[in-house]
């Protein structure tokens, strides 16, 4: 498995478990990394996703609301909301990202952790972040 790949394994595992219990403390998160992660590079990157994606949650979901049709964020099931909120984050904050592996690797993550059809739903609603995310980069 790749490293990034890991380290999003990891950065979701543990934003998930701060959105079950509805707990602000990351403090836990440098002895999760040591205990989990199989390399200083791999624990570096998961660690930029869970403090970047967790200083950034009240904006991700703001974006996140604005494309999902029908969708109260709060409803959506746990994991896929950690997904969207994790790929959002690499869409919107990290540039050397490219945009296609933000949404693989989210939508890879939703159908190994959630369900086959979060797949489709993680997709649809990153594209359309990307997309408006493009076109507010080109005004």
């Amino acid at each position: 498995m790749k490293k990034r790949t890991r380290s999003r394994e990891l950065a979701l595992q543990f934003l998930y478990q701060l959105d079950l219990l509805g707990t602000g403390d990351l403090d836990g998160l440098t002895d999760f990394l040591r205990e989990e992660a199989d390399d200083a590079e791999t624990a570096r990157y998961a660690r930029t996703l869970v403090e970047g994606t967790y200083d950034a949650i009240p904006e991700l979901d703001e974006e996140i609301q604005s494309v999902a049709q029908n969708w109260q964020i709060e409803r959506m099931a746990v994991i896929d909301r950690n997904v969207l909120r994790m790929a959002a984050f690499e869409l919107v904050h990290m540039d050397e990202i490219p945009p296609k592996v933000a949404i693989n690797e989210g939508i890879e993550l939703g159908k190994r952790f959630s369900t086959q059809n979060s797949g489709a739903f993680i997709n649809g609603i990153l594209d359309k972040i990307k997309n408006r995310h493009a076109a507010a980069k080109a005004d």
